[in-house]
């Protein structure tokens, strides 16, 4: 009657352990369902959020690109072609005055041209698609040297390589309003700038002789724009780092890391507003 009895207990402590571990594994499960769908959500809203931002920064870069484009037809090409008018108004004195008024007006003519040339690839996304970062910074600095405001110099290091065009859309945005804020607040003259290509790690600096600033306004509203290009920079998994002071100018680091594969820095990117 024992024997039957102890058989009875040690089955029902079995079967007991068994449902223990069947309930331990089903709370597993349902533990592991649930950790997958928080990292899927907060997958899906990094993508969001930077797809928001290359829609934002596409913007802003076609802003910036219209209200340049808008000043260098007023103040350059409109120019150009009214003193080519005026010239071609008082051509008659003689042949060979003719022949240098016509002449003037014809390398007038094709500087206007050119430069309505090089607005045209200002005006599209295709030309960082296309040419990359290295090669829209210079063709940028070569705007604003011509404008006279600033003397810029690039400096490039390393074997230049695509970082993918949604992570150029975004650095070339920081690139514009860093160096627009040292034209606007800091009253800069000098501008350097340095693309450092690695194995490791990609630098992006814009460095600028301006008045400077304490780093300390990073931490209030004053430092907005500052903060927003740290934001910018860690949508595609780069660190901005920002270095200043009152009197000693400005330097902005955009540091990223080449093989670091996150989400948001897929290179895969189509330019759906174009």
């Amino acid at each position: 009657m024992s024997d039957g009895l102890d058989f009875g207990v040690l089955l029902a402590v079995a079967i007991g352990i068994l449902l223990l571990f069947v309930l331990f594994i089903v709370v597993i499960l349902f533990i592991y369902q649930r950790k997958t769908f928080e990292h899927q959500q907060k997958v899906a809203a990094i993508e969001q959020n930077l797809k928001q931002e290359i829609l934002k920064t596409q913007i802003e870069v076609q802003d910036q690109t219209l209200t340049y484009v808008s000043r260098e037809i007023h103040d350059n090409i409109t120019q150009v072609l009214s003193f080519v008018k005026l010239s071609l108004g008082v051509v008659g004195k003689d042949a060979a005055h003719t022949q240098a008024k016509i002449t003037e007006s014809r390398e007038l003519l094709s500087q206007a041209i050119n430069d309505l040339r090089d607005l045209s690839k200002s005006m599209s996304f295709d030309t960082i698609k296309a040419a990359g970062l290295e090669k829209t910074i210079k063709l940028e600095l070569d705007r604003i040297n011509k404008s006279g405001l600033v003397n810029a110099e690039l400096t490039v290091e390393g074997d230049v390589f695509s970082l993918g065009e949604k992570n150029e859309l975004v650095l070339f945005r920081i690139f514009q309003e860093t160096v627009n804020n040292a034209l606007k607040h800091a009253n800069a003259k000098q501008l350097k700038i340095q693309l450092l290509y690695s194995a490791k790690v990609f630098n992006l600096t814009i460095a600028d002789d301006g008045v400077g600033f304490p780093t300390s306004i990073l931490n209030e509203h004053r430092g907005s724009g500052l903060k927003n290009l740290q934001n910018r920079a860690a949508l595609i998994g780069a660190e901005a780092f920002i270095e200043s002071s009152p009197g000693n100018g400005c330097s902005v680091t955009i540091s990223i890391d080449p093989l670091l594969e996150q989400v948001y820095a897929n290179a895969n990117y189509t330019n759906s507003t174009s």
